[in-house]
C-alpha cells in the first residue's frame, strides 16, 4: 500500500463526530416530521369536525322536512 495518499483516512475520533453530527441531524429531521405531520392531523381534524356539522345540520333538515322522526 502507498503511503503518499493525498487524501488520509480521517482518525476514529473524527469518524465518531461525524456519525455524531448524522444523528443529531437525523433526529433533527424527525422533529420537524413529527410537528408537521401534528399539524396536518390537527387541520384534518378540524376539516372533519367542520364536515361532521354540516352533515348532522343537514341530517337534521331532512328530518324535519320528513315530518320529524318516523322511525
Amino acid at each position: 500500500m502507498s503511503t503518499d495518499n493525498p487524501t488520509p483516512k480521517p482518525t476514529i475520533d473524527e469518524r465518531i463526530q461525524a456519525i455524531v453530527e448524522t444523528l443529531e441531524l437525523v433526529a433533527a429531521m424527525q422533529r420537524d416530521h413529527e410537528k408537521q405531520r401534528a399539524e396536518a392531523d390537527r387541520r384534518w381534524d378540524q376539516r372533519f369536525d367542520k364536515l361532521l356539522t354540516i352533515v348532522e345540520s343537514h341530517e337534521r333538515r331532512l328530518t324535519d322536512l320528513e315530518g320529524g322522526d318516523q322511525h
